[in-house]
């Protein structure tokens, strides 16, 4: 093995020819960058969504409404639902593990408990939110309505 043998390891080196050493090279003068303009110079970067002076997408689009940004999303279970889920695999206390299991509630949402239909047993129930008619209705056949923080 000699100095002159080397060789890089097959498929290690990519060639690719130098831009900028000179006319001769193949690839000198504007260095493959064209004549003149902001995008041959160095330092150039041009701005995200940025269209060449056209009006850009994003304020061609029209806006309209409003999105408060402090709204608090809950994910909305039902009386009858609970109903339904008591009635099918006997269960009667709720919390957010039993719900996750049964497929009700994915992830770290936050779970209300809304007052449609009816709930024929006492029941506890652990949510984060209860409507009014929800509350009333789980405390009206002896079950107990547990607010988590």
């Amino acid at each position: 093995m000699n100095l002159n043998s080397l060789k890089p390891a097959e498929g290690s080196v990519k060639h690719s020819k130098r831009v900028g050493r000179g006319t001769g090279s193949g690839k000198g003068g504007t260095s493959t960058r064209g004549n003149k303009g902001a995008k041959a110079r160095s330092g150039y970067h041009q701005k995200v969504g940025f269209e060449g002076g056209q009006m850009p997408l994003y304020r061609r689009v029209p806006k309209f409404g409003f999105r408060n940004l402090n709204r608090v999303e809950y994910v909305g279970i039902n009386l009858d639902t609970l109903e339904e889920l008591s009635t099918a695999k006997s269960i009667t206390e709720f919390t957010l593990d039993v719900l996750k299991d049964n497929g009700l509630v994915s992830g770290n949402k936050l779970v209300k408990i809304l007052g449609r239909g009816e709930i024929n047993k006492s029941i506890k129930v652990s949510a984060h939110s209860f409507s009014s008619s929800a509350k009333k209705a789980i405390e009206e056949k002896g079950g107990s309505a547990i607010v988590i923080d």
